[in-house]
């Protein structure tokens, strides 16, 4: 009796045991999730052996490929690194944040986060090894670690960790050393066709090839760390680059080689039904994926459903969503110099829309005259050595360009005017402007503008505000600005007299557009123009009249360039477009060497952009007046 009672509770007692463990393990299934690890290079386009890339010594890169899926078809949403991680941290499209110039710094509204801070109220450790770079104010604590010490190692036990490795190996400033002895054979790397084939141009293609091998083996050591630490099962690994290669005319350029980047993507069997739809081991995926969507994946896998507000399109996780049929990008400040344009592909087809035409494709940027490839090229355009297709470069914009990527890679048959591609650029033309609109593309004002009219809130709110920011009229101007077409000229005088200075900017900047032709019988509304209340008016009118009016449309132009250069009781941006407007008069700037001279940015105070946007300008006018 006593034996089968006991019998009895031994079996009792074993069921509870195995009860409570299959409760345990299922409450651990349901609150268990995967670690996730982004391992990112810098300017770095999709130059892998698993891309297809014959030069490229990649095997760690590969062996991911073949253990996961990489992407056909992934993009940056622009072809700079503080712009694009704009749209990483945030998942919102940067013109939309008014954040799309290079090292701007805006907050976003109460109501949005960056992504690190929704895993980490999900339980994750978050670390960031090391570069952040955001045109946003950070909203309160971003990372648990964000420090070139940052890594997964530092989590709690037990904790699900997102960590962040970025390799800046492969940066534009890691492969111009003058005198390398490449590992890579220079004779053996491919040249663009809008690049003149030099020694120069050679040895800093191959000198990328080598700062990718060595992006190779700490990927390989990075995912070995992993796997000793018994965690290679559990964790999500993601390979991407942060926009295209820093050769010239890729970085900075939203052509499909500033903006096309390697993206590998791995899920553990353990993980497989996060994984995407299409995703199979080894495979290839064509959907169309951009930095937008990325932030938005991550919550999916996590179990958290994105935002509305979030412009992408998870690819990932339990809220996947179908893939998007066009990838929007944009260029906007590049350190000093201003320009606008914005791109729009179906995978196949990249539109290119200019906003300012009239500014040449390279105009000269410090930091990118620091690569020999920029130099000689730039030295051969000046010595009428390259070639039509190698010029461009050096010289002003179409208002449109299309390319069929599959038949010309390197963007340089431009089909704008080609019967056969009309209903395709009617289609991408058409898509750029409802992006635009839908978007509420706050990019569309001059820079002080988007700070000053964004004063009681912030770049996003106001950009929804029709009163405050009228995008539709804004846009209607600047496209018939930009066009270059004859025919719009009678509009844009119309709009000189609009009561928003958005408009008056852009009419007055569409007859500068159109030079002499614009300018000469349309003098004296820019004349009246150069007494206007908004500065980027005043400045618009001034280089108009200074680069085609008479004397005293110079003398008058340059009087009021003096007072807008002036840092002290003007807003930094100004300056920096008066000096651009200076620089573009050449010698006819001359008369107000003094004061061009006399620019102190000492009293500076802001982060971003800081006095050195304005230095640059202003040594390099200075150098060009002095005939250095």
């Amino acid at each position: 009796m006593q034996r089968r009672k006991f019998l009895q509770n031994s079996l009792l007692s074993s069921l509870w045991l195995w009860l409570s463990g299959q409760a345990a393990a299922q409450s651990s299934r349901d609150v268990a999730r995967p670690n996730i690890l982004w391992l990112t290079s810098e300017d770095h386009g999709p130059h892998l052996g698993c891309y297809g890339d014959l030069v490229a010594n990649t095997p760690n890169l590969d062996q991911l490929a073949r253990r996961g899926m990489r992407f056909k078809r992934a993009w940056s949403t622009a072809p700079v690194c503080a712009a694009a991680r704009t749209a990483l941290i945030s998942g919102v499209y940067p013109p939309s944040l008014g954040a799309e110039h290079m090292r701007s710094l805006v907050a976003m509204p109460d109501f949005m986060r960056m992504y690190p801070q929704f895993l980490r109220e999900a339980g994750y450790y978050c670390s960031n090894n090391v570069k952040e770079d955001y045109n946003l104010i950070k909203p309160g604590r971003v990372w648990d670690d964000s420090s070139p010490e940052a890594h997964w190692q530092d989590r709690n036990p037990g904790q699900a960790f997102f960590a962040v490795f970025n390799y800046t190996m492969t940066h534009e400033s890691q492969i111009r050393a003058p005198d390398a002895n490449t590992v890579s054979d220079p004779a053996v790397v491919r040249v663009p066709a809008y690049q003149p084939d030099t020694p120069e141009v050679r040895s800093n293609w191959a000198q990328y090839y080598d700062r990718i091998a060595q992006l190779d083996g700490v990927v390989g050591e990075s995912l070995a760390e992993l796997e000793a630490a018994g965690l290679a099962d559990d964790t999500i690994v993601f390979f991407y680059s942060d926009h295209g290669s820093g050769i010239p005319r890729s970085k900075r350029w939203p052509y499909n080689s500033g903006l096309h980047v390697p993206m590998i993507v791995h899920f553990p069997e353990k993980w497989r039904h996060l994984a995407p739809s299409d995703y199979r081991a080894g495979s290839e995926s064509e959907r169309l994926v951009d930095f937008m969507d990325l932030a938005p994946t991550l919550l999916s896998i996590v179990g958290i459903e994105p935002p509305d507000y979030m412009h992408g399109n998870a690819f990932a996780g339990a809220h996947q969503r179908p893939p998007k049929a066009y990838m929007h990008a944009f260029r906007g400040r590049m350190d000093e110099r201003y320009d606008l344009a914005r791109t729009v592909s179906d995978g196949r087809y990249l539109y290119m829309r200019h906003y300012m035409p009239h500014r040449i494709y390279g105009q000269y940027l410090t930091y990118m005259f620091e690569t020999q490839a920029t130099q000689v090229w730039k030295r051969m355009y000046d010595q009428g050595q390259l070639n039509e297709v190698q010029s461009r470069f050096w010289e002003s914009k179409p208002a449109e360009e299309l390319y069929d990527l599959e038949s010309d890679p390197d963007e340089i048959d431009n089909l704008i005017d080609s019967p056969a591609y009309q209903d395709k650029l009617v289609e991408l033309r058409q898509q750029h402007r409802d992006w635009t609109l839908e978007s509420r593309d706050f990019g569309f004002l001059p820079e002080n503008e988007i700070r000053s009219r964004s004063a009681a809130s912030t770049p996003y709110q106001a950009a929804r505000d029709d009163v405050v920011y009228p995008l539709a009229r804004i846009l209607r101007c600047a496209q018939l600005a930009s066009s270059l077409a004859a025919s719009a000229v009678s509009a844009l005088l119309t709009n000189l007299t609009d009561d928003d200075s958005a408009v008056r900017y852009w009419a007055a900047s569409g007859l500068l557009m159109r030079g002499a032709t614009g300018v000469g019988a349309n003098a004296q509304a820019l004349r009246q123009a150069l007494q206007d209340p908004a500065p980027a008016v005043r400045v618009a009118a001034a280089e108009a009249l200074g680069n085609y009016g008479d004397e005293d449309d110079i003398d008058a132009a340059l009087a009021t360039l003096a007072e807008l250069i002036e840092v002290e009781g003007n807003e930094i941006f100004v300056p920096m477009m008066a000096l651009t407007a200076l620089d573009e008069m050449e010698e006819r700037a001359a008369p107000i060497r003094d004061a061009i001279e006399a620019i102190d940015v000492g009293g500076v105070t802001r982060t971003r952009p800081d006095g050195r946007e304005i230095e640059r300008l202003r040594t390099k006018l200075l150098s060009d007046l002095d005939g250095k």
